[in-house]
């Protein structure tokens, strides 16, 4: 697998894995390479540096080099979306009820009107979600970043 820095004719600066760069040429060729901030699909390698991993033995965080950047102020896009759906969730925490696993039955019984209307969270499987879009209950699905405060 190959990391590579990538840019779109906008100059937004994103990241993207490939199993060798014949499979980001072929990608890129058959406009299967999106930018990852406006959708664009007239990508470029940009201009890289090499990835030496300093960190411990199998430290996924090892290596790593700057964020991608959003347009030229330089601004750190994926750091600021992961700012954003931080705050999104402290707020989303501060204000909802937390029903854990029990998300889908209490989606669905606010939706039939069994019990009282109120903002809930909590977790659904995968089948859960689709049983729910199925019966037209209105959800949204939030991928969280993961929490580094351990």
């Amino acid at each position: 697998m190959i990391l590579f820095d990538l840019r779109c004719r906008d100059g937004h600066r994103f990241e993207a894995w490939f199993r060798d760069g014949a499979g980001y040429d072929a990608q890129a060729a058959a406009g299967e390479v999106a930018c990852s901030v406006c959708g664009d699909t007239d990508i470029a390698k940009a201009p890289m540096a090499p990835r030496i991993a300093k960190g411990r033995r199998g430290d996924p965080s090892a290596g790593r080099g700057s964020e991608p950047t959003a347009g030229g102020d330089g601004a750190p896009a994926a750091t600021d979306a992961v700012r954003r759906l931080a705050e999104m969730r402290r707020h989303i925490q501060d204000n909802c009820d937390y029903v854990g696993d029990r998300f889908a039955d209490e989606a669905r019984s606010i939706h039939y009107g069994d019990c009282e209307r109120r903002d809930i969270y909590g977790e659904a499987t995968d089948a859960q979600a689709n049983e729910l879009a199925d019966e037209g209950v209105e959800f949204s699905r939030i991928p969280w970043p993961v929490r580094t405060d351990s």
